[in-house]
């Protein structure tokens, strides 16, 4: 899809610091920091804007919000560096920093590419813009508006999952929306300003064990920086968002009830019975050997696990990716596959709370180092309580949202009270 650009411009926090702002990485931060990064486009349909009021009017708006939002979201503005004589990196955000800000066009046509129908990903490529990574140095969040003349216009953006999680993510953009719908914030809407990182309460010894971890998986490229190696999406590799309401969740719960012998022990939220579903249907739909195995990952939020509880408006990571891998497929081929998904996500879930993030990083290390090549993964990142539904910039809700997912992974968004199943596949599978 072609993309031409008008501008990049650089935005700039409205501050009046003159000292540096420095924060240490901590162990939920650490654990991604060779992740690739979080890509988003949030589509927002203009149905009687012309060429000119959205450069004369909406841009200027845009802008300027953007500026604002960042006081409440500085370390957004910095960069992440590693010092020779430093044990970890951390982000620094200097006084005159930036958030780089790319401004394009688009004679595409909108409907389609905002469609949530079977879509090549490749398509997305063009609307999210670079992030800046080097060896010593890395941008945290990189932003880029594209217009679609008389139809509507799209942001897209790419942050550095080192520094925040979805969650925070999601407030950054909602924000984002708020200011600029409403000029200023309203008492009940909270800011995630506490950067304290003291309040993360984890055993000491974890971080260290990341480190080493980088080490024993890339000797050469330990102390950099440079984000592990991932292929770009091909142009034969489609994707198609599927939506669970809530009937839909509600038969998957009274189905897990009805068939399974452990109902009253099991935890039947929405997360746990729709991916039970999914995991039972990858599963099934590849086939082949019983005994093959099998692998199931998600991201779990620590921030009500921890003692004492992360505040609401903790600026950071919080979430450790929990490995589900001692399965062969021959545990969700039969009739009962639904059932036994169920088991093991309950049981799971559960365990996030009792067993501790030690226990759960333990497993994950596990995982990494053990890795067999033919393993049938499925990951699951993203959550349908971010609400991104629901950011509105004075000229409507978004009509889609689209996180590019890697091959594998499945995104969960929400709408209308249900869930978002976003997935890529070959278009050939």
């Amino acid at each position: 899809m072609a993309v031409n650009v008008i501008k990049i411009s650089r935005i700039s926090p409205e501050t009046n610091s003159v000292e540096p702002l420095i924060l240490p990485l901590t162990f939920f931060d650490l654990l991604w920091i060779k992740s690739s990064p979080t890509k988003r486009v949030t589509f927002y349909r203009l149905t009687e804007s012309s060429h000119d009021a959205f450069y004369s009017v909406i841009l200027p708006k845009l802008e300027r919000s953007l500026s604002l939002t960042l006081t409440h979201f500085l370390p957004l503005s910095g960069h992440l560096k590693w010092n020779p004589q430093d044990p970890k990196p951390h982000i620094v955000v200097f006084p005159q920093d930036t958030v780089s800000l790319t401004v394009a066009e688009s004679s595409a046509d909108f409907s389609r590419i905002s469609d949530k129908g079977l879509r090549p990903e490749a398509e997305l490529r063009a609307l999210v813009p670079k992030l800046p990574v080097s060896s010593d140095s890395a941008s945290v969040l990189s932003l880029q508006i594209t217009l679609f003349p008389n139809q509507g216009f799209c942001i897209g953006s790419a942050d550095h999952h080192a520094v925040m999680d979805g969650q925070t993510a999601a407030k950054f953009h909602k924000s984002w929306a708020h200011i600029c719908k409403y000029g200023t914030i309203q008492q009940d809407f909270h800011l995630p300003t506490l950067l304290d990182r003291s309040i993360i309460n984890v055993p000491a010894g974890l971080e260290p064990k990341i480190l080493e971890l980088m080490s024993y998986l890339d000797k050469d490229n330990a102390r950099s920086l440079r984000l592990s190696p991932f292929k770009e999406v091909d142009d034969d590799v489609v994707r198609i968002t599927l939506e669970i309401n809530q009937e839909n969740v509600h038969k998957l719960k009274e189905r897990a009830k009805n068939e399974s012998t452990y109902s009253a022990d099991l935890h039947l939220s929405t997360f746990v019975v729709t991916f039970a579903f999914v995991w039972t249907c990858m599963v099934k739909t590849r086939g082949g050997e019983p005994d093959r195995p099998v692998r199931f990952r998600y991201a779990a939020d620590f921030r009500n696990r921890l003692d004492p509880p992360v505040p609401e408006t903790y600026f950071g990571n919080c979430v450790v990716s929990v490995v589900l891998d001692e399965y062969k497929a021959k545990m969700f081929l039969g009739e009962d596959g639904f059932v036994n998904g169920v088991k093991i996500l309950s049981d799971s879930v559960k365990g996030c709370g009792s067993r501790g993030v030690e226990s759960i990083w333990e497993q994950y290390e596990e995982g990494k180092k053990n890795f067999k090549m033919g393993t049938q993964a499925l990951s699951v990142s993203g959550s349908n309580q971010f609400g991104m539904y629901g950011s509105d910039f004075g000229w409507g809700r978004p009509v889609n949202t689209k996180v590019c997912p890697f091959m594998g992974t499945i995104r969960s968004l929400c709408r209308q009270g249900g869930m978002e199943l976003v997935a890529s596949r070959l278009a050939s599978l």
